[in-house]
């Protein structure tokens, strides 16, 4: 059964910052592909940061790996934020998951909250996927 995660209307999603470790494999709906490093994530959306900004509201598929898996989703590119060295940063929102691959995000983002909490650092997220 497909998850279609929603925002809380009044609490904000808990967001994991990545820095430069995991990247991003997108397919867009004309069946281009492009890479991106995914920087923040939550279970509704994230940042990616792209050498190029995508549409907005451009619908793509979006796969990632974590350690408790692959996860890949499809969602849709939001306005972008800034321009930075490496390109630019653009967040997304999920429009739809898996339930596996939703488990599997949740997982990884309750791990890393479990690990920030020890004051651990964590690597739950990893290289690319090929979609």
């Amino acid at each position: 059964m497909t998850h279609f995660p929603q925002p809380h209307p009044s609490r904000r999603a808990a967001r994991v910052q990545l820095g430069e470790s995991c990247l991003a494999a997108i397919r867009l709906e004309d069946g281009r592909h492009a890479k991106a490093k995914l920087q923040t994530i939550s279970v509704t959306g994230g940042l990616l940061q792209l050498p190029r900004s995508l549409g907005n509201g451009d619908f793509v598929e979006l796969a990632f790996q974590t350690q408790s898996g692959p996860v890949h989703g499809m969602a849709e590119i939001l306005s972008p934020m800034r321009k930075t060295t490496g390109g630019v940063l653009q967040p997304f929102r999920f429009v739809a998951l898996e339930d596996d691959d939703h488990r599997r995000l949740r997982t990884s983002l309750d791990h890393v909250a479990d690990r920030n909490l020890l004051g651990l650092k964590s690597s739950v997220f990893s290289a690319q996927r090929t979609i």
